[in-house]
């Protein structure tokens, strides 16, 4: 059969991977930042108490929904057979099969919604069992949990819509959408909460309902540009489609290794909320702050280079795919490197100036810190498993992350048991990272073995480069905060913001020489990218 829609089997430009990248990079750098204005104003407004700390709990339920569908199997399995229906037989093809597959996740997390509303109190009970001792805590997080129940499916359908857009190329919108999401939280955190009493109600059940309003956001956001692209929605179930089975079997094996992940998760949370009040909460802002530079280079590469990689799986050029994790891995080492130094000396620095407010003491601010370092020691692990995994859903090979998910797992699990006993819930987040790092590890493992090698040769000196950058940064980072007087340092948030802008700024710079000097291809990469976007001229 020839094809619908020719595939350029050529290996794929730096540029062209960091083109995409970086689409979903500065939408992705919006939503980040926004997310981290809705976490200021979160814990100016309720700090690290009972009321955040019972938030953060009832939004892990809904929350494993997005795991698995928006990051997680349902993306990596539907993007790779998506692209193939449309790159070999055409996007009414594709559009069919969409249309399956949403009806389907409509189906499946309806009937969890309302598992969801009639369970709430025994699933909260099981991950949080020690907030009984608080009076009310309990009642509220299971009241929370009900209320975001809906999310479920919005979330769902969310990432149905955005694994389309990006098979078709389009990254900035569906890498924005989750902006919305975060405006939304901050409108309710500044107008709704203040009312909520008024109602009889807590005020951080206005986050709750944002929760619902910022999915029907994030879908509205998207759903127009799908349309324009040719798709409409027809309320059609075809149980026997193949596609659909492809992208079920797909999901399976990922379903699995979901399963798994929130076993650890189970364990994570209950040990974080027997640690005393607060301990749920500083971990929740540590993980949101060290999320960004994974959302960033993670994330958004990975967005860049999966559907590129399925659409080289899909005429089965090894080459181009090899060439495509190759050069995404470079990228991604370029930026998260530095990123990593940098978390780690500015911790403290970058905690006070962002939360340290209203409610959020010195004390959060402290302890928060410390849990972010732990966190950033696995961004490498975090962002490597982003890129790697997916490529072995394009390749049809969905159980290896799920083996490679258990593995991390039982890592995570068991260092977790043995770390709080002497480190408290800081032994959590450095459970976390190692885990990352060992699952990072064993995926490039076997990539380089399904693959035929990944371009070591390649990939080595660009390490070691990146990395004496990282270190002449590291340098200028910590000297330029040695002369800097201590008013800056410590004073109001405008001293502090100018403080930390030197800082990273001095640092930037000499990461940007010594990466000169060294002559990092990467540098070029992400600098013609960023005067494409100044001069607004597009690749011929």
């Amino acid at each position: 059969m020839a094809l619908a829609q020719t595939s350029d089997s050529s290996p794929p430009s730096s540029d062209r991977i960091a083109q995409a990248a970086g689409l979903a990079a500065a939408a992705t750098l919006t939503s980040r930042l926004l997310g981290l204005a809705r976490e200021q104003v979160l814990a100016a407004l309720f700090g690290a108490g009972d009321q955040m700390d019972a938030y953060f709990v009832a939004f892990r339920i809904p929350n494993l929904v997005r795991d698995l569908f928006a990051e997680g199997a349902m993306s990596a399995a539907f993007v790779p057979t998506f692209t193939r229906h449309v790159t070999l037989h055409g996007k009414e093809d594709g559009w069919r099969l969409g249309n399956n597959v949403i009806n389907a996740l409509l189906l499946v997390t309806g009937v969890t919604v309302i598992l969801g509303l009639i369970f709430a109190r025994p699933l909260v009970s099981v991950y949080a069992h020690s907030f009984a001792a608080v009076p009310g805590k309990l009642e509220l997080t299971t009241e929370l949990a009900r209320v975001m129940m809906p999310f479920v499916t919005l979330a769902a359908l969310a990432a149905a819509v955005m694994g389309m857009l990006n098979s078709l190329r389009h990254y900035f919108v569906p890498a924005l959408a989750p902006a919305t999401f975060n405006v939304v939280a901050i409108v309710f955190a500044l107008a709704v909460t203040p009312i909520m009493p008024t109602f009889g109600q807590p005020r951080i059940m206005a986050q709750a309902i944002a929760v619902v309003v910022g999915g029907l956001t994030q879908v509205g956001l998207q759903w127009p540009i799908l349309r324009k692209e040719g798709f409409r929605y027809r309320p059609v179930l075809n149980l026997a489609d193949p596609g659909l089975r492809q992208v079920l079997l797909l999901m399976g094996p990922g379903t699995l290794g979901l399963a798994a992940t929130q076993v650890n998760l189970f364990v994570s949370t209950l040990l974080a909320s027997s640690q005393g009040t607060g301990a749920v909460s500083w971990l929740q802002y540590a993980f949101r702050v060290m999320y960004l530079p994974i959302g960033l280079f993670g994330v958004s590469i990975a967005t860049a280079v999966l559907p590129t990689a399925a659409r080289h799986a899909a005429v089965k050029d090894m080459t181009a795919i090899r060439d495509t994790v190759r050069r995404g891995l470079s990228l991604m080492l370029f930026v998260n490197i530095p990123a990593t130094c940098g978390l780690m000396l500015l911790s403290t620095e970058i905690v006070r100036l962002l939360l340290e407010r209203g409610h959020f003491t010195a004390v959060d601010t402290s302890a928060t810190a410390a849990a972010l370092r732990l966190y950033a020691l696995g961004l490498l692990g975090y962002s490597t498993a982003r890129i790697g995994s997916p490529v072995f859903y394009a390749l049809g090979r969905s159980r290896v992350p799920v083996a490679l998910t258990m593995v991390s797992v039982t890592v995570n699990l068991v260092l977790s048991l043995i770390l709080t006993r002497t480190m408290g819930y800081l032994g959590l987040a450095l459970a976390t990272s190692v885990a990352a790092l060992v699952n990072a590890s064993l995926c490039l493992y076997l990539l380089r073995a399904e693959l035929q090698g990944l371009g070591g040769r390649l990939l080595a000196p660009a390490l070691a480069k990146v990395v004496a950058a990282a270190a002449v940064m590291a340098l200028a980072v910590l000297g330029s905060r040695a002369v800097l007087p201590a008013s800056m340092l410590h004073g109001g948030t405008a001293n502090q913001g100018v403080a930390l802008l030197v800082m990273i700024g001095c640092g930037i710079l000499c990461l940007i020489g010594t990466a000169h000097l060294l002559n990092i291809e990467e540098l070029d990469v992400v600098s013609s990218m960023i005067r494409r976007k100044l001069t607004g001229r597009k690749d011929s």
